[in-house]
């Protein structure tokens, strides 16, 4: 049965995620080790114990990224290695870690520097994310070019076919939701986070990224990974300019599961601390089946599977 690993993006992150597995497993320790290394912070200590910085984005992408490669590593050691990957936002990384094109200790400083350049493009209370539920694609999009007289507002994820996010600056996005309202619309929820990613107030992000990775080496994907921008499957020479617009650009999630199943994908594991991706498998294609690796317990599920 061919295996997508999918693995988690930011806002899955909470105190205490990994410590199961890493207080069994000395592989998960010693990539939580070469994180603190490469980081100059102790990253058992940011993800295991209450603080101040864990939902700090600069924090949370490397500390998700550090949790995500471990349980990779973990799965790989007992044998249960992908066909294909992608990732969610930020997990997309982590992907590209188990494609091959990226080794760890480059993806973990890398992610940290995406996050800081994130957080300095869409500080606290810049902007604003609402997900609407159950409206058509086209009334949601209409009501964003419409509302985008007021300033910048977009759909920023395609998460499931009944669950769009839609983000940017705070007039616009109300409006966006007034005239969602106005169309019939009647669940759209507010998302706590720490800004409106995807979207093109992170311009600024998307060019010191660019910047950024133009020092970074690749290595040939030794397995597919499904680009979050594109929903297709990502070329060698595009890995730089993707990761550049999926900073700015909305995330097209259930078309990548699509795509998945076009390769012949039949059962998917969720890789990571949270289970978000699961909950939109669910909505998207109950046929694929589903698992997830996040501590002991899921783990034993995950290998009683294969």
């Amino acid at each position: 049965m061919k295996t997508a690993f999918l693995f988690s993006g930011q806002g899955d992150q909470y105190p205490g995620m990994g410590k199961e597995l890493y207080d069994q497993y000395e592989i998960v320790r010693d990539t939580f080790e070469q994180a603190s290394n490469v980081l100059n912070y102790d990253m058992a200590e940011l993800c295991f114990t209450e603080n101040d910085k864990l939902d700090l984005t600069e924090y949370t992408q490397p500390a998700i990224l550090t949790v995500s490669v471990a349980f990779l590593r973990l799965l790989k050691e007992k044998g249960i290695q992908p066909d294909a990957v992608a990732g969610l936002s930020l997990g997309e990384y982590s992907a590209l870690v188990a494609s091959g094109a990226l080794d760890f200790s480059t993806a973990v400083a890398l992610v940290a520097k995406r996050g800081k350049y994130m957080a300095e493009a869409a500080p606290q209370g810049v902007g604003k994310m609402v997900a609407v539920m159950n409206a058509p694609i086209d009334t949601i999009e209409e009501a964003c070019k419409k509302a985008s007289e007021y300033g910048i507002v977009a759909p920023a994820n395609y998460n499931t076919p009944k669950q769009i996010v839609i983000g940017g600056e705070k007039e616009a996005v109300d409006h966006a939701v007034d005239l969602l309202t106005e169309a019939g619309v009647r669940r759209m929820i507010p998302l706590n986070v720490s800004g409106p990613f995807h979207t093109k107030l992170l311009e600024p992000a998307a060019k010191q990224l660019k910047e950024t990775l133009q020092n970074v080496t690749f290595n040939e994907m030794q397995i597919p990974v499904i680009s979050n921008t594109t929903a297709n499957v990502m070329q060698q020479d595009e890995i730089k300019h993707l990761l550049e617009l999926q900073v700015k650009s909305p995330v097209r999630f259930y078309e990548s599961v699509a795509t998945l199943k076009d390769l012949g994908i039949e059962r998917v594991v969720e890789v990571g601390p949270g289970k978000t991706i699961t909950g939109f498998m669910k909505k998207i294609d109950k046929t694929i089946k589903m698992n997830r690796v996040s501590d002991l317990k899921t783990l034993q599920e995950t290998e009683e599977f294969v």
